[in-house]
């Protein structure tokens, strides 16, 4: 695979030149980063970004500083975009099995990426009145280095979940451009995800807003190709039936459907399921079409579909503009609560 790594720093080192702060009433969408993101995280040279470590520590130290680069203020640990998790000790058995099948390398910790976008509500000094924020998230790692098919031994998670990763990215990249919300943003890439959800557990305990402001999380997870099994040009929500959330932004411009695939429990399988388990409306966006790359190591940017992607992650932007400066809350539905 070439990776075009100074087309990467070129537009890393121009994001900053790239954002009219708080001017912009219709930012632009920058279509060349999608690919541009994908090259990087689903290199080679990152080792399938395996759980805990070096390689996943790198990618959230590259989304920091994206992040950084945006405009955006900091929400990890010590003013910094960097939220650093030590692991369970001992580790929870899934966590166990999965390493040992993979790598046997120690893990002491893990890292999340995260950034504020502050919403114009805010009441400044006054902690105890913070406002309304949306949580947008997706996971940072995959399985990295482990048994070889067809002589690849590098899970590069092209798809699951770099292109969920990148979608964050230039959400913030998009939404940074523009008139503040009124409603605060909270961008947030997770850690471990693979080994059981560990970094978003961190995050749950450590949040950088009150867990109760939360009123929505829209997870991003596996949006790299089309589901044949949902109308053309959509992609669908876990858990659509459970809440009002997908309706309404469907109502204001999302191509949100439901769920194709329920017999796969995909609600529960992914970061959102811990933070609905607390009360926040929290559901995956998707259109995983239960290929065969998954979990591995053909999961490769070859098999992506780029131009789609991009129109998920575009499309999007618009509704979620919507849901930060409305003051509509999501309700769960009668039984939808997990």
């Amino acid at each position: 695979m070439r990776i075009d790594f100074r087309l990467v720093l070129v537009i890393s080192l121009l994001a900053p030149f790239c954002r009219v702060a708080g001017a912009d009433d219709h930012p632009t969408f920058c279509n060349r980063c999608v690919r541009a993101d994908e090259e990087f995280l689903a290199s080679d040279a990152l080792h399938g970004r395996g759980s805990a470590t070096r390689d996943e520590h790198i990618a959230a130290t590259w989304a920091a500083s994206l992040f950084a680069s945006f405009g955006l203020e900091p929400g990890g640990d010590n003013g910094s975009f960097i939220q650093k998790a030590p692991l369970p000790n001992p580790l929870p058995d899934r966590a166990k099995r999965r390493i040992e099948k993979f790598e046997d390398t120690p893990r002491t910790e893990t890292w999340n990426a995260v950034a504020i976008l502050r919403g114009s509500n805010s009441s400044g000094s006054d902690s105890k009145t913070q406002q309304d924020a949306i949580l947008l998230t997706a996971h940072l790692d995959h399985l990295g280095i482990g048994p070889a098919v067809n002589g690849d031994s590098i899970y590069n998670g092209a798809d699951d979940d770099a292109s969920g990763t990148t979608a964050v990215i230039e959400l913030a990249r998009t939404l940074s451009q523009g008139r503040r919300p009124k409603r605060t943003i909270i961008f947030a890439l997770f850690g471990s995800e693979e080994l059981g959800g560990l970094g978003s557990q961190y995050f749950l305990e450590h949040p950088p807003v009150p867990l109760d402001h939360i009123v929505a999380n829209l997870e991003f997870e596996m949006i790299g190709r089309a589901d044949p099994a949902v109308p053309a040009g959509n992609f669908w929500l876990t858990g659509y039936e459970r809440s009002n959330l997908g309706p309404t932004l469907a109502k204001h411009g999302a191509h949100l459907v439901g769920d194709p695939h329920p017999e796969q429990k995909f609600f529960q399988r992914s970061d959102n399921y811990e933070l609905a388990k607390r009360g926040i409306i929290a559901q995956t966006i998707s259109s995983f079409n239960l290929h065969k790359d998954y979990h591995q190591p053909s999961d490769e940017i070859s098999k992506l579909d780029i131009p789609y992607m991009t129109t998920v992650i575009s499309s999007m932007v618009r509704p979620i503009e919507w849901l930060a400066n409305t003051g509509w809350k999501p309700a769960w539905n009668p039984n939808g609560k997990p």
